[in-house]
């Protein structure tokens, strides 16, 4: 779509999403005669439906949320929205979406209007004719070269799900837009938390996601670093708050045809620090055959996400994408009951240890690679990071195996890049030489391997802090030492 397009109001509330808000305006008041069909996808809990709302706002737009239902219901819903929107009775009964659509698209007959279907995929499950009538409306308005001016946003989870129900729709979309997960630094300023230390402590319950923030947290954020504890009590922990429902709702949402209790228990073994597929199929118990689907399925809603081994290119590693559903089966899962009859103080002092030795240990890992490659600048490495990824070296005979949290690469066309740093990241423990040797060891073995690792610097990454002889290490610019504080304000 063109650039001519009239300035729309940014919301006070919104926060961030500059760039997001500034192109979906830009699509819904393109003066381009014909009809455009936008994608909006994203992991759920990013704002998508709130940034839409918003836009409809804004622009006196038509905006539909699907709801389970069957298809004549959310019809009749449509025809009343669109009676509220026109004011103009009494609501149309149509056939079908053929009809529905070329009603509503009317309203882009004198200017832009944007009109969003959210929900598209419920839609679709409810109406599998509806991306193909999509299209058959769109395609006759723009055959028939009038004024109509439709900016028809479908928004839906993440785009492998969109791609398929939509099937050839997005080689022929005029706008996609993905609302991905803010950053762990906008997550500190979204709960208005200046202690790093704590910012990674609520980074690792409840991560960025804006739909945490103030719907399901009532606004409650940890006051200190000592309030961490009882604010875990009174939000997350509690029964009567929605944040408590919220992790499981994300998986209870997706579409049928899941084998949810294989998801959850996978999500669990993820939790508990398995990365692998073969790792996660022994905590399973299944053959390894079993996994890889069920991870394809949860990494196509944007739940579990899939990095390659930096040092092993046959293996990949997972994680759960979403902070708050690993929190979820690490804590709340298995002691639900108990919770729900209002022991959280008791359920929390029994499992915090669990939690840091598995949620947040990992949590920070994730932590210390985005800052790798979203914030670490070219002088900190020798040259620009392009990726960070755990890496694991095999064992050779007679010697031992080495895994490393933080692996860094440089710039690369179609092969390995430059391996920069090997490190390794521990939470709420003082690191020593004995943690440098470690990482020595690795860079070593590699070098076995014939890895080249003359540009790789050693890293440490730590929440509690490194020794007198560490800093007097890194003063000789023999090694890359990393805190909270230059997590979140440091390059």
């Amino acid at each position: 779509m063109g650039s001519a397009a009239t300035a729309v109001g940014r919301p006070k509330t919104l926060f961030d999403r500059t760039a997001e808000w500034d192109a979906l305006a830009a699509f819904a008041s393109d003066p381009r005669p014909g009809p455009a069909v936008g994608m909006v996808t994203g992991p759920r809990g990013q704002g998508k439906s709130y940034l839409l709302q918003e836009l409809v706002r804004a622009t006196d737009g038509l905006y539909f949320g699907a709801q389970e239902a069957a298809e004549a219901e959310s019809l009749r819903r449509l025809a009343e929205q669109l009676v509220r929107h026109t004011g103009e009775g009494p609501p149309p009964r149509w056939r079908g979406w053929e009809d529905a659509l070329e009603a509503v698209l009317a309203l882009g007959a004198g200017r832009p209007v944007p009109i969003v279907l959210d929900g598209f995929p419920e839609l679709v499950r409810q109406s599998p004719s509806l991306p193909a009538a999509v299209q058959t409306i769109c395609h006759r308005l723009r055959d028939a070269g009038g004024p109509n001016r439709a900016r028809v946003l479908l928004c839906g989870s993440t785009m492998p799900v969109m791609r398929r129900l939509l099937g050839n729709a997005p080689a022929t979309a005029d706008f996609r837009i993905e609302i991905g997960r803010l950053d762990y630094r906008q997550g500190a300023r979204l709960w208005d938390i200046e202690d790093p230390f704590l910012a990674l402590q609520v980074n690792a319950v409840v991560g960025s996601s804006p739909a945490f923030r103030h719907d399901a947290a009532g606004e409650d954020a940890p006051a200190h670093r000592d309030d961490f504890d009882a604010w875990v009590c009174r939000t997350v922990l509690n029964p009567r708050l929605p944040l408590f429902w919220r992790a499981s709702q994300l998986i209870e949402r997706e579409p049928d045809g899941w084998d949810r209790a294989l998801c959850h228990s996978t999500l669990a073994a993820l939790a508990d620090g398995c990365t692998t597929t073969g790792a996660i199929a022994d905590w399973l118990e299944r053959p390894a055959t079993d996994v890889p689907h069920i991870l394809a399925l949860l990494g196509d809603c944007g739940l579990v996400d899939a990095t390659p081994d930096a040092l092993r290119p046959d293996m990949t590693h997972y994680g759960i994408a979403e902070p708050l559903l690993a929190f979820d089966h690490s804590v709340i899962r298995p002691h639900r009951g108990e919770l729900e009859r209002q022991n959280a103080a008791r359920v929390w002092r029994a499992v915090r240890p669990a939690f840091e030795s598995s949620v947040l240990e990992q949590q920070f890992a994730r932590t210390c690679r985005a800052w790798v490659v979203g914030f670490a600048t070219a002088d900190t490495f020798g040259a620009a990071p392009a990726t960070a990824a755990p890496g694991s070296v095999p064992a050779a005979p007679g010697k031992t195996s080495f895994d490393a949290d933080v692996v860094v690469r440089g710039e690369a066309h179609g092969r390995p890049g430059t391996l920069l740093s090997v490190g390794t990241a521990r939470w709420n423990e003082v690191m020593d030489l004995p943690h440098l040797h470690e990482i020595q060891q690795v860079v070593a073995a590699l070098a076995e391997r014939g890895e080249d690792v003359s540009r790789t610097r050693p890293a440490l990454y730590s929440t509690a802090g490194f020794s007198p002889r560490l800093r007097a290490a890194e003063a000789r610019g023999e090694l890359i030492l990393v805190d909270p504080e230059r997590l979140y304000n440091g390059v």
